[in-house]
């Protein structure tokens, strides 16, 4: 009876749909990266609004990944900053630096390019 739940559960399961999902994520990945990378780029320029749309775009293609979630926090509060003092994006801004550390606790921001 042992034997032929473990061979049911060994059926049931589908190895070739692991090794599918995984280029997928990779791709989700590297889209993010090019994306932050464009928003790091804009930023450093002081083009917030463009920089903001490359940060959203990287935390669409792959919404678990911290530094994208940062980089749209902060840059939503640059946008934000010259507003008054409890503007909407404001709490917006803080409640995606909240989400980025939950995602990594560990986060650090790195404002120079990558080599």
């Amino acid at each position: 009876m042992l034997q032929a739940l473990l061979v049911t559960l060994a059926l049931a399961q589908d190895p070739a749909a692991a090794p599918a999902q995984e280029p997928a994520a990779a791709a989700d990945s590297g889209a993010a990266q090019t994306h932050i990378d464009e928003g790091l780029a804009a930023f450093r320029r002081k083009r917030f609004a463009v920089a903001r749309k490359h940060f959203q775009q990287a935390v669409d293609a792959d919404p678990g990944s911290a530094p994208a979630t940062f980089y749209l926090a902060y840059t939503v509060y640059k946008i934000a900053e010259p507003k008054r003092p409890f503007h909407p994006e404001k709490a917006q801004a803080a409640e995606l630096f909240d989400k980025a550390y939950e995602l990594d606790p560990n986060f650090k921001p790195v404002w120079a390019p990558r080599k």
